[in-house]
């Protein structure tokens, strides 16, 4: 009887070669893919211009609130520039209306309207609607406030009472924490 032969299996020597440069490829294709769909939102929070003193519920601008709102449109009216503005939305009083008309009109571009009692399903829709975009948001009352929390999660309480002069700039990256910064203009 014959002694059985002695059998080897060889393993292909580049084998661990060419398994380290696919794995390496399969990760640099979802870093690649993960960083092109990094984005970041950027919201301007401005709260409506100064009142016409009164004792309505809804009162209008002022005359200094209309010269502040002529500013508004100056700083962010032009449709040509790296700052462009992708959507401006408002909230449903008066007073923010006024303040966004001039800056729309320049614009060319209709305010979105929300109800200020829904300010938190506001700040979600900006999100999902213009991710990677610049949106102007206009809200009286607590609108700049409830938007700050549910944007950033910070508990960031605009000023009282002449706090018109104030911008909230909340930049939200897809990845990462959110960032406030109150700009007075």
């Amino acid at each position: 009887m014959d002694p059985p032969g002695i059998t080897r299996h060889r393993r292909p020597f580049l084998a661990p070669v060419w398994l380290t440069l696919v794995a390496a490829l399969v990760i640099g294709g979802v870093a690649v893919a993960f960083y092109r769909s990094a984005t970041t939102t950027v919201v301007l929070l401005v709260p409506p211009v100064e009142k016409e003193p009164g004792t309505i519920d809804d009162p209008p601008l002022s005359p200094e609130g209309e010269q502040r709102a002529q500013q508004l449109a100056r700083m962010f009216g032009d449709v040509d520039g790296g700052g462009r503005l992708d959507a401006i939305y408002v909230s449903d009083d008066r007073r923010a209306r006024q303040s966004a008309a001039p800056l729309a009109e320049r614009l060319h571009r209709t305010p979105v309207v929300f109800s200020s009692r829904e300010a938190r399903g506001a700040a979600a829709r900006v999100l999902h609607e213009h991710p990677g975009g610049t949106v102007l948001v206009i809200g009286s009352g607590a609108t700049p406030a409830q938007m700050i929390q549910e944007l950033a999660g910070a508990n960031t309480v605009p000023a009282g009472q002449g706090a018109s002069d104030a911008i909230y700039m909340v930049s939200v990256p897809s990845f990462g924490r959110a960032h406030v910064v109150r700009i007075r203009f």
